[in-house]
Parts: C-alpha cells; sequence; structure tokens
C-alpha cells in the first residue's frame, strides 16, 4: 500500500482567478501541507500535478477536472487524461467511479480497462455503494466518497457537511481501503471520520482555499 491506515491526505486544488491557481502556487501549498506532516496529496491539473511532483517526497494523487453535458464534475474521465498522468509519475490517479458514461464506458468499465492497460495504482470516487462496490470489483485499489453530493442523483445528500452514514457503509462492504471526501471542514470531523473506520481522510478546502475559508468568516461574522 502506498498510503498507511489513517492517512491524511491534502488536496492542493485551485481554481478560476484565486491568486494560487498556477503549478507554483499549488506546489506551495503541498510544500507547506509536507512540511505540516500531511500523508500525501491529491492534486489536479497535469502541469500542477507535475510540478507538485517536483516539490514533495509523499504518495501524489493526481487528477484532471472536466464537466459532463449537465455541468456536473467528473473526474479524470478520458484515457488521454490517464496517459497523462501515468506519464508524469503519478503515485496514484483517482478516477470518476459513478455510473455516469465517459468515452461509451461506466466508472467501473472505464477503470477496469485502465487496470489491464497501465500498472498503476487507482482510487474510485464514487457517489454511492453501488458504485464503490461495482468498482472494488473492477479493481480500483482506494475508494473515496469524494463525489458523494456532487452527481445529479445525490445532490439532495449534500447539506454542507460530511456523509458519516455513506462512509460506514463504505467500510462495512468493502475489503478495499476507503477514504473520505468532502465537506470535512472541522479538525472533529476529520478524527469522527477515522473513529468509525475510514482509512484515511482527505481535506482540502479549509486547509488550502484562503479566499473560501475568509469569506466564512465574513458571512458568520455579519
Amino acid at each position: 500500500m502506498l498510503l498507511c491506515r489513517k492517512s491524511f491526505i491534502v488536496s492542493c486544488q485551485s481554481e478560476g482567478n484565486d491568486p494560487f491557481n498556477s503549478p507554483k502556487g499549488v506546489a506551495m501549498f503541498a510544500k507547506a501541507a509536507e512540511m505540516g506532516g500531511a500523508d500525501g496529496i491529491r492534486s489536479e491539473g497535469i502541469e500542477k500535478t507535475e510540478e507538485i511532483l517536483s516539490q514533495v517526497d509523499i504518495p501524489v494523487i493526481g487528477l484532471v477536472k472536466s464537466r459532463y453535458k449537465d455541468n456536473s464534475v467528473r473526474i479524470t474521465g478520458s484515457f488521454k487524461d490517464v496517459d497523462e498522468l501515468v506519464n508524469i509519475g503519478c503515485h496514484l490517479i483517482a478516477i470518476d467511479g459513478t455510473f455516469r458514461e465517459r468515452e461509451e464506458l461506466t466508472g467501473p468499465e472505464f477503470i477496469k480497462i485502465i487496470k489491464t492497460k497501465y500498472n498503476c495504482k487507482i482510487m474510485a470516487d464514487i457517489s454511492s455503494i453501488e458504485e464503490a462496490i461495482a468498482c472494488e470489483k473492477a479493481g480500483a485499489d482506494y475508494i473515496s466518497s469524494t463525489l458523494n453530493g456532487y452527481t445529479p442523483n445525490t445532490f439532495e445528500n449534500n447539506d454542507g457537511s460530511p456523509n458519516f452514514n455513506l462512509v460506514k457503509s463504505l467500510i462495512k462492504s468493502l475489503n478495499v481501503p476507503v477514504f473520505a471526501e468532502g465537506r470535512i471542514s472541522t479538525l472533529a470531523q476529520a478524527k469522527q471520520m477515522l473513529d468509525i473506520g475510514a482509512y484515511g481522510v482527505v481535506v482540502g478546502t479549509f486547509i488550502t482555499r484562503p479566499r473560501v475559508i475568509t469569506n466564512k468568516f465574513i458571512e458568520f461574522i455579519k
């Protein structure tokens, strides 16, 4: 296993007009996270991920983010994306494991082909227990709750809080390591995920997006 039990992963992503939205910008966050004791980094985009790989000595989970026709988020949804992430030396690759089709394949079907074509570790980002089970059967090495609350069939699950019940169900139903990701914004929530049995926790926005964090404070104060 590349990642140990109780791993803490920091997602270093930036987009839009954020001042950190550059390879060097996100790499500085990644280096700071490593210095703080992070066990791994999650990174989006080929150039940014390549820069982060050159700056840290801990596992890097790479992905390429895009959109489906309904504008919902898609994680590493093409063979081209996988080719590029493998070629830059990603330690793990995050793949959209939902049942939504990309290149005429569902997530589990896509993962199955990748595992036969490449010698790489895959973290399947899922939105439901059914998707997780199918991704495990397809050969995914890790499962993450990343997309729950962000797909058309799970939008109702997004109340701003982590989905603890889903993570509990994943742990009970799967044999591969389960990572908790999505809307984890406090130390207590991260600890609770580990206490219920999550193999590891991924936190992004509330560590590496100071604009969002500042705005939360401002909204609360005012």
